[in-house]
């Protein structure tokens, strides 16, 4: 069978993919910080798919232990998903660099230093997708998230030129730009439901979009057109903004 490896599994789109992809019959390897938590989820995609679900210790931060932790599988999943990510917070990140680097970190450092691995790995074995989840909010930046914006500008940066890279040896990458996701990451923000997006909806995109190779998705569809517009602001008017 397939299988899919979702780094940061425990989040509620990584559990949404990890259903989608059971569903159609992928093997699924579930690899996160206190993995352990993940049993519950293990067992339901065991059982009510029918498929193999492995549980797996992986710290995005632990840059030293990617080599190892990559090396030690034995199975090398024929899909990776990154799908592990850190909101923080902007106003304390702001003064606080403890704060300010985790979100740096997580959302590009340590999705670039375990990609790079995978990468090299697919292209000498001939086989392999990647897929990022980075979002749009690496379009611009805006003073309530710029940290994080940042993070994943760099982000989708990095997605293109890997994905340009491996282009040539016959290997895909997905870049997936959610808007809004209704999240344990977003619990308590005035999200606005129509332009929020649930992790299955997220899910499903995705699933459809590795399935026909596309380059680059926003989910909702729409978030497209809105950061078009949003990226066509003159920045004389746009540092005016209170966004």
């Amino acid at each position: 069978m397939p299988s899919v490896l979702l780094l940061g599994a425990s989040s509620d789109i990584a559990a949404a993919l990890a259903r989608k992809f059971a569903s159609a019959g992928h093997d699924i390897q579930l690899a996160a910080r206190n993995v352990h938590r993940l049993e519950p989820l293990r067992a339901d995609l065991s059982i009510r798919y029918g498929i193999r679900t492995t549980l797996l210790e992986f710290d995005a931060r632990s840059f030293d232990r990617h080599t190892a932790f990559w090396a030690g599988l034995t199975d090398k999943p024929d899909i990776t998903i990154c799908v592990f990510g850190f909101l923080g917070d902007q106003t304390v990140a702001e003064s606080d660099w403890a704060e300010c680097r985790n979100i740096l970190e997580v959302n590009y450092v340590g999705a670039v230093s375990i990609l790079n691995i995978v990468a090299n790995e697919y292209i000498a074995l001939g086989k392999g997708a990647i897929v990022g989840i980075s979002s749009v909010a690496g379009e611009r930046g805006r003073k309530s998230n710029y940290l994080y914006g940042s993070a994943k500008a760099g982000f989708t940066a990095y997605l293109s030129g890997l994905r340009n890279r491996l282009f040539h040896h016959g290997r895909h990458v997905l870049t997936v730009n959610p808007g809004f996701v209704d999240t344990r990451m977003t619990e308590g923000l005035p999200l606005p439901p129509l332009l929020t997006a649930t992790p299955e909806q997220v899910a499903s995109a995705v699933f459809k979009a590795v399935e026909k190779k596309k380059n680059i998705i926003y989910v909702k569809w729409f978030w497209r057109w809105i950061m078009l517009i949003i990226k066509t602001i003159p920045e004389s008017l746009f540092k005016k903004l209170d966004l």
